[in-house]
């Protein structure tokens, strides 16, 4: 039994800044090109702790394409093999400043377009981890609803996360808000739970998102993560000690810990703390991705 993961795959240009940039100038900084895009990094992040996962996603016909690709099977993700002639794979310059934080500039490039002939067969999935990108994506939004209607006449979960709010805000709120009763479990960080809801207090975020899905996960960066589910209590962990290099990716290996734990029956406090196991890992590297198969 596989995990689906639906969304983006991108080619990551990582530039680790050696000082605060010296705009229209010259400023220092260490360049690596990584495998990237949410749903891909949560698939390789699963398959590295031993998750059999299906990726489906769509490249260009150029380099870039057929290099992450090619990492997608060293890592043993199972994926589509989708590739889109004449448009360039999606690609993100990601800038990383003295504290580890990134910024992010996205060219979602062959990923657009995502539908039913993506998909694998659902007979062999357990839940499905849906990435927010492709339903921001106007030209996949109709195709990725579909995939969402036959998931519920399979009666296979949904873990969504919506990205980030310098895209969601392309949609609005109430638009963001209509998807989400259609997922049993929200994962976002709390910037993205204050605009869904106009709530600063997560914990008042978390009630409120309660009204759509079953479980609500924010995650709150070095402040820890904080989860609720329908009948149950708030459950607050503390973020674990690491040093933190690189941000990038840093949700994405929490969405795959949790997954991995939550989608074998695991409790729902031992899923959190999975997440949080797996994140503090992540933030360590350079790049969104285990050392496995880098670049």
């Amino acid at each position: 039994m596989k995990i689906l993961c639906i969304g983006d795959i991108m080619l990551d240009v990582v530039a680790i800044l050696e000082s605060p940039i010296n705009y229209a100038s010259d400023t220092r900084a260490r360049i690596s090109t990584h495998g990237g895009g949410a749903a891909a990094n949560v698939a390789t992040w699963l398959a590295h702790t031993g998750v059999p996962t299906f990726l489906i996603a769509r490249v260009g016909d150029d380099a870039a394409g057929k290099t992450v690709q090619a990492e997608l099977d060293r890592y043993g993700v199972l994926h589509s093999h989708t590739v889109v002639p004449g448009r360039n794979t999606g690609v993100v310059i990601v800038l990383v400043d003295q504290s580890g934080e990134r910024t992010m500039f996205p060219d979602w490039g062959a990923n657009s377009g995502l539908g039913l002939e993506d998909l694998p067969d659902l007979e062999d999935i357990t839940s499905i981890y849906l990435s927010g990108y492709p339903m921001i994506n106007p030209a996949s939004r109709p195709g990725v609803r579909q995939i969402i209607d036959l998931a519920h006449e399979k009666n296979v979960k949904i873990v969504f996360d919506p990205a980030s709010v310098g895209v969601l805000a392309e949609v609005g709120v109430e638009n963001v808000r209509s998807w989400l009763s259609s997922m049993d479990v929200l994962i976002l960080n709390e910037e993205e739970a204050h605009f869904l809801t106009g709530l600063a207090n997560p914990v008042h975020a978390a009630e409120d998102l309660l009204q759509f899905s079953e479980i609500v996960v924010i995650k709150r960066g070095a402040g820890g993560v904080l989860g609720l589910q329908r009948g149950g209590s708030i459950i607050q962990l503390p973020a674990l000690p690491t040093s933190v290099v690189d941000t990038t990716g840093a949700g994405d290996s929490f969405a795959a810990g949790f997954i991995r734990v939550w989608n074998e029956g695991g409790d729902f406090e031992s899923a959190l703390t999975a997440g949080t196991e797996l994140a503090a890992h992540c933030v360590s590297l350079i790049g969104a991705r285990p050392l496995v198969a880098a670049l």
